[in-house]
């Protein structure tokens, strides 16, 4: 790590001028060359062919799951490794690679001593999720966060009321390829593995499922609740004649109907700093 391309998001979390300034400065305390920066979306993606002619080793990503996703499928076919920074709200790809999200510690981690991992993804089509994937009518609340993100209350109450219609309105999903799930959900959450995908169903049509819904959901182990089914498959697809609303990584994408979602795994591209991955 010696060549880098820094790519931040003002609208991830976290990511205030300041603490890019302070990381920059990091950089340059360490003996790294900045070789370009990227606010994104005000600012284009660099292509993988520019990073290579400029002699880029590193993408240092600080940014939320959704600016990741879209950095890493846009640079697929780059050969450089890439730094996962925590600068969103959830920061799971980041949690999954380093043991601290002080962005600090793990630059200065990855510079003294750092593995390449490969990350297990969800691919359907040409999109894809490292975190993870959802179905389903469900995906309409992506609108109310996103106005909740801007400040727009009156935008929030409005999409708040078409997501909830939408996810207990009686419409639902339904999937092929995994007979464990033969009624209609109104989200599924599918999760990368190595090799598989782990795929869980909210049917939650009753006040009771949705109370302890809410409740597995704040105390972070969700798919204990029995609103939830859960299974294991290697490739599922969306049942029906109408294209469907994912959420890639919290990313809204249609896919066209029965699109097959499989489950993928990427090269060894992303530094990690814990110890349990080296």
């Amino acid at each position: 790590m010696e060549r880098l391309w820094f790519i931040t998001n003002p609208g991830s979390g976290s990511t205030t001028k300041a603490k890019c300034d302070a990381l920059e400065a990091i950089f340059e305390e360490r003996g790294l060359t900045l070789v370009g920066r990227t606010e994104f979306p005000a600012e284009e993606l660099p292509k993988g062919a520019a990073l290579t002619r400029k002699k880029v080793d590193t993408v240092v990503l600080f940014a939320g799951d959704g600016t990741i996703n879209t950095t890493l499928c846009a640079l697929a076919n780059w050969k450089g490794s890439f730094l996962i920074l925590p600068g969103g709200t959830m920061n799971l790809l980041a949690k999954s690679l380093h043991p601290t999200l002080d962005p600090k510690k793990i630059i200065e981690a990855a510079h003294d001593e750092a593995t390449r991992v490969a990350l297990p993804y969800i691919e359907a089509g040409e999109n894809k999720a490292f975190v993870g994937l959802i179905l389903g009518p469900a995906t309409a609340w992506f609108r109310a966060r996103e106005a909740a993100r801007k400040g727009a209350i009156k935008k929030l109450f409005q999409a708040a009321h078409v997501a909830w219609n939408r996810t207990f309105g009686g419409s639902g999903i339904r999937i092929a390829g995994v007979p464990a799930l033969k009624d209609r959900y109104q989200a599924v959450f599918v999760r990368p593995e190595e090799g598989e995908l782990h795929v869980a169903a909210v049917d939650a049509r009753d006040w009771g499922a949705i109370v302890q819904l809410g409740w597995e959901w704040m105390t972070g182990d969700w798919v204990a609740a029995r609103a939830v089914s859960d299974s294991l498959t290697s490739e599922l697809s969306p049942r029906g004649k109408k294209p469907v609303l994912a959420l890639f990584d919290g990313e809204p994408v249609s896919l066209p109907p029965g699109t097959p979602i499989k489950a993928g795994m990427s090269r060894k591209a992303f530094i990690a700093t814990r110890e349990e991955l080296g």
